[in-house]
This record gives C-alpha cells, sequence and structure tokens, in this order.
C-alpha cells in the first residue's frame, strides 16, 4: 500500500513541475510522472526481488525528473524521503548540471550507468523510457517527423539511443515490461526511419 509519505511525494512533484508541459506540447508534466509511476509499481508489485520497495519505488518514479528538471538538489530528496529514494533518483538523472552537457554525451554516460544500476534504479528507468517511447510513437502518428523538430536529437540519434537502451534492458531486467519496451521501440524505429534523410 501508497502510504501518506506517497501523498508527499506526490504534491511536492506537483508543485516543482507544475508549471512544466511536455515538449511543444500543453499536456502538464505531471501526467507523464503518473503514467511512470503507474508502470514502475505495476512492474515493482510482480517482481519478488523489489515488491518490498514498492513505495521507494513509487515516490522515486513521481520524482524521477525533480533534480534533472528543477530547482531541487538530491540532499533535499534524501531529506525528504531518505536515502533509497534519493539514489534511485539520482539513478535517473542523466544531468543534475545546468547548462546540460552535449545531448549524445549524455546519453553515452546514462547508457553506461545502467549497466551496473540498481534493480530499483531499471525499474524506475525502464518504466520512464517506455512511457517516453509511446508518447513519441503516439506522435509521429499524429503529427509524423515535425516531432523531432522539439528534442536536441533527430531520428538517426533517437533511434540509436532507444535500440541502445533495448539491448540494456533486454539484459538487465528481462521480463513482460522489456517486452513490451520491444514492441513500442520496434514500433518506434518503423515510424521513426522514415524520417531520416
Amino acid at each position: 500500500m501508497l502510504t501518506e509519505r506517497f501523498d508527499q511525494a506526490f504534491v511536492w512533484a506537483h508543485s516543482m513541475h507544475r508549471e512544466h508541459v511536455r515538449k511543444a506540447t500543453g499536456i502538464p508534466y505531471i501526467t507523464h510522472l503518473m503514467a511512470v509511476t503507474a508502470l514502475a509499481v505495476e512492474d515493482a508489485a510482480t517482481d519478488p526481488a523489489l515488491v518490498h520497495m514498492v513505495e521507494d519505488i513509487a515516490i522515486a518514479a513521481v520524482l524521477h525528473d525533480v533534480v534533472e528538471d528543477t530547482e531541487a538538489s538530491l540532499e533535499q530528496v534524501a531529506a525528504r524521503f531518505g536515502d533509497r529514494v534519493a539514489a534511485i533518483v539520482d539513478g535517473c538523472s542523466d544531468t543534475d548540471q545546468s547548462p546540460k552537457p552535449p545531448w549524445r554525451d549524455r546519453k553515452v554516460a546514462y547508457l553506461a550507468h545502467l549497466e551496473v544500476a540498481s534493480d530499483q534504479t531499471l525499474c524506475v528507468s525502464l518504466a520512464d523510457k517506455r512511457h517516453n517511447v509511446s508518447a513519441l510513437v503516439t506522435d509521429l502518428r499524429s503529427f509524423g517527423s515535425a516531432v523531432f523538430e522539439r528534442f536536441n536529437a533527430g531520428p538517426d540519434q533517437q533511434i540509436w539511443y532507444y535500440e541502445s537502451l533495448l539491448d540494456v534492458f533486454g539484459r538487465r531486467r528481462p521480463g513482460v515490461p522489456t517486452e513490451e519496451f520491444r514492441r513500442q521501440v520496434s514500433q518506434f524505429v518503423e515510424l521513426a526511419g522514415g524520417s531520416i534523410t
């Protein structure tokens, strides 16, 4: 069960991301955090190795972008919700620097980090990437290649990144959620491949 501790995390996440929207949309950013939390909790609650950590995983999922995309610090996350949550949030952040380093450098470093990340970090990261690629597939079907104008990386780089993520998750977190990610990545590659010139 999720307790008042999760309620507090959700309220804090919403307050920190209140003005944020998904890139080039009017969709409140909190919807992404809610979707990632749902996917991560469903995964963790059915994994015997993670079931005892469901609330920490839920809290980390709803806060997974708070250090990367707001003024909140990892120390604040730890003080509010404990070191285990802070470690997962840290493991899901590809940078806390401002301005952010170049896109490719961040992604290469993040992929290397996933090779040694904890199971709970992999659970939240996989949920995040599942929701991201699902949204990309939906947007590509709706708007075509114009979707890539929102991002710092074009379709070829995005395909490289999602295929690389799939390779890591396939080895490090096999199971139904990863197979669902595989299906989504395949759809993404098929749709995005037509955007490469």
